[in-house]
């Protein structure tokens, strides 16, 4: 997408309202789309010179605006780029939003966070402690592990003495002995 000046733009809608020139002529002159000439006439019409001047900035409208804006576009008898001079927001995005809201309802409307969720940063005390953390857990885990084979070697030993006392020595004790 191609983007004028909007002195350009001044320009050529001032050069039509004198008078005398037609917009084919003037796209012609400027080497510019007839669509293009055209729709910036209609929104000086509509909204006057600021209507004209680019906006900078990045705008963001609540959902209630944006309900808003659908419901009197549905309920007055007014062209699509009339309500968007009205309400100073594109065209194209009044039907995006009309069409979100008929899908997906107002859900739809509301603003969502864009793009990746950011990596976590840590500051130094912070990642001593993390570091910290995980070793004091790695060993308690390690600690946990050799008491249950201590437990088990234990209760082996036990079963065995046990064993012992109950049944005598084996068979290859005595030879030995």
């Amino acid at each position: 997408m191609v983007k004028y000046s909007s002195r350009l733009k001044a320009e050529v809608v001032g050069e039509y309202l004198q008078g005398g020139t037609s917009i084919r002529h003037l796209s012609e002159k400027h080497n510019l789309p007839r669509r293009q000439v055209s729709f910036w006439i209609q929104k000086y019409r509509l909204s006057g010179v600021d209507s004209l001047k680019r906006k900078r900035t990045k705008r963001n409208f609540p959902a209630e605006f944006k309900i808003d804006v659908i419901n009197y576009y549905q309920t007055h008898d007014e062209t699509l780029a009339e309500v968007s001079a009205k309400f100073d927001v594109n065209s194209c995005q009044i039907s995006l939003w009309r069409t979100a809201f008929n899908q997906y309802g107002i859900d739809a409307l509301k603003s969502h966070p864009k793009g990746r969720k950011p990596k976590v940063k840590h500051d130094k005390k912070k990642l001593r402690k993390l570091v910290n953390k995980n070793e004091v857990d790695r060993l308690r885990e390690e600690l946990a592990k050799k008491n249950k084979e201590l437990y088990d070697t234990r209760l082996e030993n036990d079963i065995l003495k046990k064993s012992m006392t109950l049944f005598g020595p084996s068979k290859g004790e005595k030879k030995h002995k």
